[in-house]
């Protein structure tokens, strides 16, 4: 009687162990920020690379089905030389400069500027850039002052005024801001750390660029059959990133999003385990780092009518050890996000959910504007969020605290909605 008292217990506690498994999520995070995809961009096919290897571990997982849907981009990438010099210092890049996404290439050394923001006279700058000593001069000033005085986008036209470019100051880690480069511009960008640049008379750069034009993409499906048909529930996460800024360097991506595309990885090998009611689709995108692209081109094209998702989960940068969790909601996600702070009180995952604004800032936003009940989640301003958009977004600065509270909140919230 005891021998099969003692097997009950066993088997009970097997039942009420955790269904997510944090090493194979591991795994996957370290897998796909690995030099092997080099940040997962587009100028090395990382990204297509990686969309393969998530097919094979779909299939891996037990899923039903696996499609592959292609689309095109077009965008600039920096694959070839990328140096600097400043007064003769070689800067190092993704440390002291790197370049804005639509910045043409740029070969050549130049005089430098130095915007006067104390006393700051629009007029008198032109003034200053007309005169021979500032001929084809890089004018350099910092970020978030040239984006507050609209009369600097004078300086990224071609005919508006003669200087050769910008150098805007962001201060370290420095940051490859965005990846939506579907444009090159008249004149390059850089951006440069305030110690690389202060004071500087002469700057040298070796930059290449190449545009790809209608450049083949694809968004990896998978789908989990439940008891019925005629409804579903569908997670998100994109698995692209920014890829390289020249040969040498590549952003890894470790918390954006490979942190998010692992956890779509477990939940569908957790489904594939334990059937659902309702189908469920694993939907992981490229091209949100080229502006939402691959999220878009499917919600223009979808696979299942999107009237009949029950609700979207979008789970993006969640590698982090914030004790509050940050999302967005769409309008006809509301109620479930109440159903969402229910449990999260109940079970204190989290601190509190942190609800923002809608925003155009990843993968749900499409859904969204299509009125797709759907949460965004990302775990905003923890050790991992000072690295966001830099190369230190890497392996060895991984954080996993919030991966298991994440997959608690989403699969009870499935089985209670």
């Amino acid at each position: 009687m005891k021998k099969h008292f003692l097997i009950l217990l066993l088997a009970l506690a097997a039942v009420q162990l955790p269904a997510q498994d944090l090493a194979h999520y591991k795994r996957v995070v370290k897998e796909l920020s690995s030099s092997k995809y080099q940040g997962r961009g587009y100028a090395r096919g990382g990204a297509n690379k990686a969309g393969k290897f998530l097919a094979k571990q779909y299939k891996k997982a037990g899923v039903d089905e696996v499609t592959l849907q292609p689309f095109t981009i077009d965008i600039n990438t920096f694959n070839g030389k990328m140096e600097m010099w400043a007064d003769g210092k070689k800067l190092t890049a993704g440390v002291d400069f790197s370049m804005r996404e639509y910045s043409p290439g740029v070969h050549g050394e130049f005089p430098v500027y130095h915007v006067d923001t104390l006393n700051y006279n629009a007029d008198k700058m032109f003034e200053d850039l007309a005169k021979p000593e500032y001929a084809n001069a890089l004018v350099c000033c910092d970020f978030w002052f040239a984006y507050r005085h609209k009369e600097f986008s004078k300086l990224q036209k071609a005919g508006e005024c003669t200087n050769a470019g910008l150098l805007q100051i962001w201060t370290s880690p420095i940051k490859f801001y965005k990846a939506y480069g579907h444009r090159v511009a008249d004149k390059p960008i850089v951006w440069v750390t305030p110690e690389a640049i202060e004071g500087v008379k002469s700057v040298r750069l070796n930059v290449d660029n190449e545009f790809l034009k209608d450049y083949g993409l694809f968004n990896v499906i998978a789908k989990v059959e439940g008891a019925r048909h005629d409804s579903c529930y569908v997670f998100t996460a994109h698995y692209d990133h920014l890829g390289n800024l020249g040969r040498k360097i590549f952003y890894a991506g470790a918390n954006d999003n490979a942190s998010g595309t692992a956890t779509l990885v477990t939940l569908a090998a957790h489904y594939a385990k334990n059937r659902p009611p309702y189908d469920m689709y694993f939907l992981s995108f490229s091209g949100e780092d080229a502006n939402l692209r691959g999220s878009e081109f499917f919600a223009n094209n979808p696979i299942v009518p999107l009237e009949q998702i029950k609700y979207l989960f979008n789970i993006d940068m969640i590698g982090d050890n914030n004790p509050v969790q940050y999302c967005e909601c769409s309008d006809e996600g509301m109620r479930g996000f109440a159903l969402f702070e229910q449990i999260n009180g109940e079970k204190q995952y989290f601190k509190a959910l942190n609800r923002g604004a809608l925003a155009a800032n990843s993968d749900h936003y499409p859904f969204a504007t299509r009125h797709v009940p759907c949460i965004f989640l990302e775990n905003e301003e923890g050790d991992a969020f000072q690295y966001y958009h830099t190369i230190y977004d890497n392996w060895k600065h991984a954080v996993f605290d919030s991966y298991e509270p994440v997959f608690k909140l989403v699969t009870e919230f499935i089985e209670r909605y």
